[in-house]
């Protein structure tokens, strides 16, 4: 590896031949160094604000695998060569962040897993929660019928979220519903609760009793049918990650409200949550003009998540199964159902993205997961 102090900042040649030019106090503020950085937590130590703004780097050299800098303040520091290496990740590239496997109507088998081999082995959960990261939702066999039995699973991931519903709620047909889920209606291609602040990331739908016709659960790939609108129709795509639209959500005891695009678009422009709720949405008044152009262009998002066959999977959850999904990625709706052929009896409840992050995160860096589900074409 070839180094350099050029204009007081160190230019880094890789064995690759990448090359890499690194700010001075950049450099300084994260030091792999027990005086900067704290060794267990990786925390900071130093107030890096009060950093001298005119600092630089005043000389360096590599020797053995190490990598000694000297700063204009006075202080060394000595670099392990590796770490600038892996520093050096690339940057994001493409409409979606790494990890997604789109999907479509074709996708089989669905990605899951037993209860019980999540509960007995590390790698398998591991697993579980990568293919759930990969396809947006994964289903759980083997969870106990019982009104609590959702927690059961929840539990070996982590707490879950209570929302003004509280924690486990029932989704079944009621009398004088508050919400139409609590109907046997058909239910839309939607995602849940975009007037929170902050949506749920994930909803957890445990299957109790699904014995009455029809009933069965839709799921669209809500990135797959960005990424389509975009190659199709990219001035609609366009529209629609830079229109906010007002969700509100009002009962006796609750008003919420939040906004947020149909599409949303990372700091990278790659697509990182849909929203889409017909019953919530209230579009603010615009200029004619803008709303002609958002009217057409959620049109068109519309025909992919509702009106196209070929994106909608479709299957029945049976007691004891348990879907996860991602409500930022999923739209998730129900085909209607027959009260006088049975009941549709489910509990639902949702968990925040940081909770099941680290979840997976600390069990990929304790051990290799095992291979989570193959790449499938759309």
């Amino acid at each position: 590896m070839d180094i350099a102090v050029v204009d007081g900042a160190l230019e880094v040649t890789l064995p690759a031949g990448k090359r890499l030019t690194r700010h001075p106090i950049w450099l300084r503020e994260r030091l792999p160094d027990p005086r900067v950085v704290d060794s267990t937590t990786g925390q900071r130590l130093i107030e890096a604000a009060l950093l001298p703004l005119d600092l630089k780097i005043t000389r360096a050299q590599c020797l053995r695998g190490q990598v000694t800098v000297g700063f204009s303040d006075g202080f060394e520091a000595t670099i392990p060569q590796a770490w600038f290496s892996h520093d050096a990740e690339p940057p994001a590239s493409g409409d979606l962040p790494d990890h997604v496997i789109l999907w479509d109507s074709r996708l089989a088998p669905l990605p899951g897993a037993h209860l019980d081999a999540l509960k007995n082995s590390e790698a398998a959960l591991a697993a579980f929660l990568n293919a759930l990261q990969a396809h947006g939702f994964a289903i759980v066999q083997g969870v106990p019928v019982e009104l609590d039995g959702a927690l059961d699973f929840a539990g070996i991931i982590g707490p879950i979220r209570y929302t003004n519903w509280g924690g486990l709620a029932d989704v079944k047909a009621i009398p004088n519903a508050y919400d139409l889920t609590m109907t046997p209606r058909h239910l839309e291609s939607h995602t849940d609760n975009p007037y929170r602040d902050s949506v749920p990331a994930y909803v957890l739908l445990h299957c109790l009793q699904n014995d009455a016709t029809g009933g069965e659960s839709t799921l669209v790939d809500g990135f797959h049918a960005a990424t389509l609108l975009k190659t199709r129709d990219p001035a609609a795509f366009e529209v629609l990650t830079r229109t906010p639209v007002y969700f509100r959500y009002a009962d006796s005891d609750s008003l919420l409200e939040n906004r947020g695009t149909l599409i949303e678009l990372d700091h990278h422009g790659r697509i990182t949550q849909v929203r889409y709720s017909n019953r919530t949405e209230l579009v603010e008044a615009r200029p004619l003009a803008e709303l002609d152009a958002f009217y057409r262009a959620r049109r068109a998002f519309f025909d992919l998540i509702q009106h196209d066959p070929a994106l909608t999977l479709s299957f029945k959850l049976m007691p004891g199964e348990l879907m996860m999904m991602d409500n930022h990625r999923l739209l998730h709706g129900r085909r209607p159902y027959l009260l006088d052929t049975g009941a549709r009896h489910m509990r639902q409840c949702y968990m925040d993205r940081d909770v099941v992050q680290s979840r997976r995160n600390v069990l990929n860096r304790r051990r290799p997961p095992l291979d989570s589900a193959e790449k499938h074409p759309v």
